[in-house]
């Protein structure tokens, strides 16, 4: 699925506070339709944006097209917490932007490997760097 709006160069806070709320009632009630027909075990649900923001607000009350964008992974096979670093905002790039730390093809190498059961190296053409939020299968 796709939740638009996200581009926001003006009123930043108000609108990306909705956003969130709507996410966030999106997924939980999904969730709970999962868990009520005893399949939330098989579920991932994995949030990225195409683009992040920059870190310093805009003469709108917003922040311009940046990088390093978060990734949200949601569901019981996931094991919840942070994975890498918070960006180091004393630490920009020439365009004012923050860095990654952990690149998105580890995520989406640990989802096929990890969850679906899929070796990463065929699908991405390398092998990246492991990060092991996926719950260990019961047996």
């Amino acid at each position: 699925m796709t939740l638009g709006g996200f581009d926001t160069h003006y009123t930043e806070q108000t609108r990306h506070a909705d956003l969130m709320t709507y996410l966030d009632a999106a997924v939980t009630a999904f969730h709970q339709d999962l868990t009520a027909y005893g399949m939330a075990d098989r579920v991932l649900i994995a949030t990225w944006s195409e683009f992040g923001r920059r870190p310093q607000e805009n003469a709108s009350g917003g922040t311009d097209h940046g990088t390093a964008a978060p990734v949200f992974l949601i569901g019981d096979p996931v094991q919840g917490g942070l994975y890498g670093q918070a960006p180091n905002l004393a630490k920009l790039d020439t365009q004012q932007n923050v860095s990654f730390n952990v690149d998105f093809r580890s995520v989406y190498q640990e989802i096929l490997g990890s969850h679906l059961g899929v070796d990463g190296t065929d699908v991405l053409g390398s092998s990246f760097d492991r990060i092991p939020f996926i719950r260990a299968a019961a047996v």
